[in-house]
């Protein structure tokens, strides 16, 4: 098989196994109203045990990506869709919240070694050609899962119970394994794992630009949370129903599905990818800030649906723009170790804006602060990008 058709079908490969990361994570959002008296839980321990999935990133990211330098990369992506099948297999037969935590805490390690080898596999097939088109596919199997997960749960735990949907992911899980397995292979001149290097072996050049990267990644995908998170309640207040508000914004997932592969194919055909990056940041942020003010939200609403998914791939691409590739692996976990500390601290300042302005449109605000901090970090990547030596 040609070089050029063979890393297309490793994307492919990589991009059914990253849905998996996805699929499993929408389990306790669409299982929730079941887990509630099945757990004996309230929201407060149904919306801790959504969140406990990516809690283990802060810790694991970085570890992850040196494990993928010892042991290689596919080695390690096959050891976290293990944890993945085995922590929803755990949930599938829990009685009680601890269990079932235990169990989500598992199924969100092996999800970390998952997303991190994955990056990382893309950028050893892809660097120096078509990188931007295939990281914005890469990252698309976020959405395209939670949107699956979205239609597919809901009705399978009311006709099958809500251990089900958890058996079903385990399942799904080791699918993914097997086709790891027997479908994906490593590129040419990929470097060989090495006992020696168990080490980060990132240049001062290189914890910078990951770093800036990191952030500019990191604010981005907390706007996107605020905003599907806050902007129903805007719209409520606003005189919208609350169904009517929730399906508006959800619309902002699934135009991002076909939205994000077709900028970076753009970007890829014509170039200027940190123009359309400054843009898709700016008119994001500016709809943002203006939509709890006009008179017509929804207009602003629909200008930032068109416009916060240009950046996506872009993004995703930085990194591997400026690591070598003996350095990848440990590069991408600093990198998603940034990702996942933002994730976990950040959205809270959207909350805490909320309760001290006592006002609804304060998250939207904080949204297009995060937009405007991307628009800065980009400049300063730029920057450092130019003017860093090795």
């Amino acid at each position: 098989m040609a070089a050029i058709e063979k890393r297309w079908l490793m994307l492919a490969v990589l991009f059914l196994a990253r849905t998996t990361m996805a699929l499993q994570f929408q389990t306790v959002a669409s299982t929730g109203p079941f887990l509630l008296d099945a757990l004996g839980m309230d929201f407060a321990s149904l919306g801790a045990l959504i969140g406990l999935y990516m809690l283990p990133g802060v810790v694991i990211a970085l570890p992850g990506g040196l494990f993928g330098q010892r042991f290689g990369a596919k080695r390690v992506v096959l050891a976290g869709l293990v944890l993945m099948a085995l922590g929803a297999a755990m949930m599938a037969v829990s009685s009680s919240f601890a269990p079932a935590a235990a169990g989500r805490l598992i199924a969100g390690t092996g999800a970390v070694l998952l997303n991190v080898m994955c990056t990382k596999m893309i950028a050893d097939w892809f660097a120096g050609r078509e990188i931007v088109t295939a990281m914005a596919l890469l990252v698309t199997s976020w959405p395209f899962g939670l949107a699956v997960g979205l239609v597919a749960f809901g009705p399978l735990a009311a006709a099958g119970g809500w251990r089900a949907v958890m058996h079903l992911s385990a399942f799904v899980s080791v699918v993914a394994m097997f086709l790891i397995v027997f479908a994906y292979r490593d590129p040419p001149h990929a470097p060989a794992p090495s006992a020696a290097r168990f080490r980060l072996e990132l240049k001062g050049r290189e914890w910078l630009l990951v770093g800036i990267a990191a952030a500019i990644w990191g604010f981005y995908n907390v706007a996107y949370i605020v905003l599907i998170s806050f902007v129903p309640e805007l719209f409520t207040a606003r005189g919208y129903a609350l169904v009517d508000a929730s399906w508006i914004v959800s619309l902002i997932g699934w135009v991002l599905i076909p939205s994000i592969p077709l900028v970076g194919y753009v970007v890829e055909r014509f170039g200027r990818p940190s123009l359309f990056m400054a843009g898709g940041f700016s008119i994001a942020a500016l709809a943002a800030l203006a939509m709890p003010f006009v008179d017509f939200p929804l207009i602003a609403f629909g200008v930032i649906v068109l416009a916060i998914g240009a950046p996506a791939g872009m993004i995703m691409a930085l990194p591997a723009q400026v690591l070598r590739a003996e350095s990848r692996a440990g590069g991408m976990g600093f990198f998603f170790t940034c990702y996942y500390a933002a994730l976990a601290v950040l959205p809270g300042g959207a909350g805490l804006a909320r309760d001290l302005s006592g006002s609804p449109a304060a998250p939207a605000v904080f949204a297009a602060a995060l937009m405007l901090l991307c628009l800065i970090g980009l400049g300063v990547f730029l920057a450092a990008k130019r003017t860093t030596i090795n």
